[in-house]
C-alpha cells in the first residue's frame, strides 16, 4: 500500500513522493493523519538549521484516525477513532523515563527520528499515514475538529512549561514573546489565576493579547523592557518569567525581570546557542530558580488533550491558516514569515 509524502530531500529542497505505508508491529496502529501542524523547528529543519539526517519527512503535531491494528492493540481502540499520539520515542527503562521526566529520555535523542543512516528520519507526521504505540495514543471525542487536535503537542509544551513552577493565584508573570507559545504561556497563566503581563514588539500580538485576558503589554523597543516590569511590579519583578524566543540577550533580560526567589523558565530553544553572561552573585543573593521546559511529558500531554477535548482552551484563536498538505511550498513559506501564528496542513478524508 502507497502514501504520499512530503520528503525533506535537503534544506529547501522538498518533494511529494509515493512511499510505503509504515509496516505495523502488534502493538501499534496506524493513523490516518488528517492535521498536521508547522513546528518552529520544522521550519528550522527546512532552512538547514539543525543538525538531522536528510532525508526526512517531519511534522510531530499530528492527528488523525485508527486506520488498522496491529493483532495485540487493546479492544479499547476501535478502527475511525480520532487520536493523537506521544510524540517522544521513550524508552521507558532509563533514569528519567523511572522517575517521570520521558520527555528527557536518553533513548530519545538516539533514535531515528533524528538521524537515520539507512533511510528516512523525521516523526512522520508530514505523510498521510503514521504509526504509533498503542499505549502512546490519547482518545479525542467525535466533535473535537481535527484543527484544534493538531495543537495537542504545542498546548502540552506550554502545559509542561506552567508545570515546572508553583504558579498560582495572584502572582505575577511576564511572558516574553507574543507568538503562538508565547500566547499560550498567556492563556495558562490566567488560567491559574495569575497578572499577566506580555512582552512584544509587534503591535497586533499585544492587541492579540489583551483580547485573550493579558493585563498589561509592554513593547520592548519603546523602552527598556525591565524597566517596564520593574516598574508594574512595585520595583520587584515578576514571580514567574517564561521566556518563549529564541535570542540570547533576551534570555539575560528574562533573568533580570524575575524577582527574588522567583523563577525563570527558559521555554525555547536559544538560536544562535550563544553563551549568555548572567550574575550570578544576584541569583545567589536573591535565591532566583533558572530552569528549563522542553517536550511534554506523559501528564502534560494528557492535561493537553483534557485542556482541549473539554473545551477549556480553544487554540483554534492561534489558527493563522489551513492548506492542502500538497502546497507545502505554500505552508513552509507562510510559516517561516514573522508574525505568522500556526500553519496547519490537512490531508482530507
Amino acid at each position: 500500500m502507497k502514501m504520499k509524502a512530503i520528503i525533506l530531500e535537503q534544506p529547501e529542497h522538498f518533494s511529494i513522493q509515493e512511499i510505503e505505508v509504515p509496516e505495523l508491529k502488534d502493538d501499534e496502529v496506524l493513523i490516518q493523519v488528517r492535521a498536521s501542524g508547522i513546528c518552529t523547528n520544522d521550519v528550522r529543519d527546512f532552512h538547514g538549521d539543525c543538525s538531522y539526517s536528510y532525508p526526512r519527512i517531519g511534522g510531530h503535531e499530528y492527528c488523525g484516525t485508527i486506520a488498522a491494528m496491529g493483532k495485540n492493540v487493546s479492544d479499547r481502540w476501535h478502527l475511525g477513532d480520532k487520536v493523537v499520539s506521544y510524540i517522544i520515542d521513550d524508552c521507558k527503562q532509563c533514569y528519567y523515563c523511572k522517575h517521570g521526566d520521558e520527555n528527557i529520555c536518553e533513548h530519545h535523542p538516539k533514535s531515528t527520528i533524528f538521524h537515520n543512516n539507512n533511510g528516512l528520519s523525521g516523526y512522520g507526521g508530514f505523510g498521510q499515514y503514521v504509526k504509533a504505540k498503542a499505549e502512546d495514543l490519547y482518545l479525542y471525542p467525535e466533535q473535537t475538529s481535527f484543527e484544534k487536535m493538531a495543537f495537542t503537542e504545542p498546548l502540552a509544551c506550554v502545559v509542561n512549561s506552567i508545570n515546572r513552577t508553583q504558579l498560582t493565584y495572584g502572582e505575577d508573570v511576564v511572558v516574553i514573546g507574543g507568538g503562538t507559545m508565547g500566547l499560550l504561556h498567556v492563556v495558562l497563566a490566567k488560567l491559574r489565576g495569575a497578572r499577566v503581563i506580555l512582552s512584544e514588539p509587534m503591535k497586533e500580538r499585544r492587541e492579540k493579547a489583551l483580547a485573550l485576558g493579558c493585563d498589561e503589554v509592554i513593547d520592548p523597543l519603546a523602552s527598556d523592557a525591565v524597566a517596564q516590569v520593574k516598574t508594574l511590579t512595585e520595583g520587584r519583578g515578576a514571580k514567574y518569567v517564561f521566556n518563549t524566543t529564541a535570542i540570547p540577550a533576551i534570555a539575560g533580560q528574562a533573568v533580570q525581570m524575575t524577582a527574588p526567589t522567583g523563577t525563570v523558565v527558559m521555554f525555547s530553544s536559544i538560536h544562535p546557542n550563544t553563551p549568555v553572561p548572567v550574575d550570578m552573585g544576584s541569583i545567589h543573593s536573591n535565591q532566583i530558580t533558572i530552569t528549563g521546559a522542553v517536550s511534554p511529558t506523559i501528564k502534560a500531554f494528557a492535561q493537553s488533550v483534557d485542556l482541549i477535548a473539554k473545551n477549556i482552551v480553544d487554540p483554534t484563536v492561534f489558527l493563522e491558516k489551513t492548506i492542502d498538505f500538497e502546497n507545502f511550498g505554500e505552508a513552509i513559506t507562510l510559516a517561516s514569515r514573522p508574525g505568522t501564528y500556526k500553519v496547519i496542513l490537512t490531508f482530507g478524508e
